[in-house]
């Protein structure tokens, strides 16, 4: 049974298995709790749903792929782009499918994790495994958060989450409700807006929306790509570039935000003549304090004559309306919950207890560069706290961490070393810098609550930088900054050995 654990097959496990492989660790298997891989991009299957991140960044920078049809590819071709990493690097083998991790504990005394999985319908048996290391790459958007809005079980119609999306829900001609208008009901709502017989639209606080550069990417480019692929992997060089520009203000000093912010308001102005709906939509913190949407048909969508936009709270949901703060019950067929994720339950979620029972909470989800944690030896994430960033590629932050990881595991076996575990006093250290920065940053001073925000205030989920400062100091690890613990028996360099048990 395998020595190294990876949770999750989105771009996080795929792409650590793939490093694992190449460098020569066979040992491993991955747990997916769904029925096929691509997390985020397999769950996610709303109408329109697409990248916000230009395709070329968006994938692997070992794996660059020339035939992306749009500049912003689209769900199922990013689905697809995973399935043919996983064909092309044989990675069906490692994946055990239909595998939810109910909860893993740290073993002192054998120096193991025992991780306990459940099993979906038609996919076996309960198994445990016993490994030498785990790597959550279960990312953040994997658990829908619903609001607690009183009523919302009497609602009588149909209802599900964006994440969730009930394909056998015919939306033609329906009264529907969509409540929420983040980065998902920005892109379904024009498409829904279309079918509806009437849709209203609840919105609590305005994004800021910028244009959605999106076209075709021509045949003859993705021919040129593909025999020339210098040219793609410049391609990718430079739109990195163009969006590391975006970070100033998120790095540097929120004034330097004022030209993104302008160019939200432009786009505003240049779709939306009605003064009263340009009122509605236009936000009044500091753009970039919350994550900064992109769409060039959401604002004509809003101004649908079967559209509306209520800015009124919700206070109860009946059995066919939703009802606002004025009092009036909006008829509802359907209501579709646009209402984001639990992003810092994602790991916690996982019931992880490391050594001397100490626990994984949201409470204390403090991580050293977002990947290690102390009292939890040999135990890794992939997009832990404070490692998502509001301007570029999620897939070059994850990169950046399991280079880190691989560091890891090569000091590991440099050392014939049975574990490894970040120094507490590096990982306090490591924490007060980056809040310190963090509570000077727009996400805290622009004048927003928004996900990136704990129930104290605290930003458990964003990089406070440049990705490219992040890359470079996550390259390599640093021996000083970790305990590694002999080994109590001599280990095979480059082995990652475990043992594993199965439920009978």
């Amino acid at each position: 049974m395998p020595g190294i654990v990876i949770i999750g097959a989105g771009f996080g496990g795929i792409g650590m298995a793939i490093a694992l492989k190449r460098a020569g660790f066979g040992d491993f298997v991955i747990l997916e709790k769904s029925d096929d891989l691509g997390g985020t991009w397999r769950h996610n299957q709303y109408p329109g749903c697409a990248c916000d991140v230009p395709s070329p960044l968006y994938s692997y920078s070992f794996e660059l792929n020339p035939s992306w049809s749009r500049v912003f590819a689209p769900q199922q071709e990013i689905w697809d782009y995973l399935r043919m990493c996983a064909r092309k690097y044989d990675m069906e083998g490692h994946i055990r499918y239909g595998r939810t991790v109910e909860q893993m504990d740290w073993d002192e005394g054998t120096r193991r994790w025992n991780i306990a999985t459940s099993a979906s319908a038609g996919q076996g048996q309960p198994e445990t495994y016993r490994a030498r290391a785990v790597v959550s790459a279960a990312g953040a958007l994997h658990l829908p958060s619903h609001p607690d809005i009183p009523g919302a079980g009497r609602f009588g119609g149909t209802s599900f989450h964006s994440a969730q999306w009930d394909k056998s829900a015919d939306l033609a001609g329906k009264r529907v409700a969509v409540i929420g208008t983040g980065a998902s009901a920005i892109q379904f709502i024009p498409e829904i807006a279309k079918r509806a017989g009437h849709l209203d639209v609840f919105q609590r606080t305005p994004p800021w929306v910028h244009p959605r550069p999106d076209v075709p990417i021509p045949a003859r480019v993705r021919e040129g790509f593909q025999a020339y692929p210098v040219t793609a992997r410049m391609s990718r060089d430079v739109i990195y570039l163009l969006m590391e520009a975006r970070a100033l203000g998120f790095a540097v000093h929120p004034k330097l935000m004022a030209p993104l912010q302008q160019m939200g308001r432009r786009h505003i102005e240049r779709q939306i003549a009605d003064p009263g709906l340009r009122a509605a939509v236009t936000p009044d913190y500091t753009i970039g304090c919350k994550r900064i949407l992109l769409s060039s048909n959401y604002y004509p969508a809003l101004q649908r004559p079967n559209v509306d936009l209520i800015t009124d709270d919700i206070t109860g949901i009946s059995q066919t309306a939703v009802i606002t703060a004025d009092g009036a019950a909006h008829e509802a067929d359907v209501i579709i919950y646009a209402t984001g994720f639990k992003v810092v339950d994602s790991v916690p979620s996982l019931n992880v207890t490391g050594r001397e029972g100490r626990k994984l909470t949201p409470d204390t989800l403090e991580a050293y560069q977002g990947i290690t944690l102390a009292g939890f030896p040999n135990f890794f994430m992939l997009l832990g706290p404070n490692t998502g960033t509001g301007h570029t590629s999620a897939v070059f932050m994850i990169e950046s961490q399991i280079q880190h990881v691989m560091s890891c595991l090569r000091m590991l076996a440099r050392n014939r070393a049975d574990t490894i575990e970040v120094r507490e006093p590096v990982l306090r250290h490591y924490d007060r810098g980056l809040q310190r920065r963090l509570r000077r940053a727009v996400w805290s001073a622009g004048g927003c609550r928004s996900w990136y925000l704990d129930a104290e205030g605290v930003n458990r989920a964003l990089w406070p930088g440049f990705s490219f400062e992040y890359w470079a100091r996550t390259r390599r690890g640093r021996r000083s900054a970790y305990v590694v613990t002999a080994a109590s028996t001599p280990a095979v360099p480059g082995v990652m050995a475990a043992e594993a048990g199965r439920e009978p």
